[in-house]
């Protein structure tokens, strides 16, 4: 069984490479589906194996991309244990995928700005980069500055990423489902 799971999780941490790179290319504003396996691992695995997940994704990111990408696994992981927790209190349904989505848009920004500020002093070299600099001249704090932006854009991305998985989940048969299903 643990080969079957871990199996999954591998082909979860593929989904968050290869969609955050097909929307690094698409250049789709606010949208980078980056979390989507880490959000199918936690709905199908559990918490346990959706932090690990997560946290390989953003490993596997830091030998692909660079370095830079290994701090963000704390969100990550954060993203794998919140989701695979609720999903644990409650089923997976429309309802509970647009609450946790709305909730991931602000837990993951409130653990990823200070991962930001400390190592890369507040900016990530995106295009709201103009943004936080605005919000600093502007009288905003650094952490204010740099935590606007990344709301903005997970405000989206989040609940699209967890709408994705209810509708994935919903259409594959029950019983590949189930034959995953964990007890963590």
């Amino acid at each position: 069984m643990k080969t079957k799971q871990l199996t999954f999780s591998s082909i979860c941490v593929v989904i968050n490479i290869a969609l955050g790179m097909f929307m690094s290319i698409l250049s789709i504003p606010m949208v980078f589906l980056d979390t989507v396996g880490t959000i199918l691992g936690s709905v199908v695995l559990g918490p346990f194996y959706g932090a690990l997940i997560g946290g390989c994704t953003n490993l596997v990111l830091g030998v692909l991309k660079g370095p830079t990408e290994i701090p963000y696994a704390l969100v990550n992981i954060a993203i794998g244990l919140f989701v695979g927790y609720t999903v644990k209190k409650s089923n997976f349904t429309l309802k509970t995928a647009l609450i946790c989505g709305v909730l991931l848009a602000i837990i993951a920004p409130l653990i990823g700005t200070p991962i930001t500020i400390l190592f890369f002093g507040g900016l990530s070299g995106t295009g709201f980069d103009f943004l936080i600099g605005f919000l600093i001249k502007s009288g905003e704090s650094i952490f204010t500055a740099t935590f606007i932006p990344r709301i903005i854009s997970n405000i989206i991305d989040k609940p699209l990423s967890c709408l994705i998985v209810y509708f994935l989940i919903n259409r594959l048969p029950r019983s590949f489902i189930n034959s995953y299903k964990t007890t963590n």
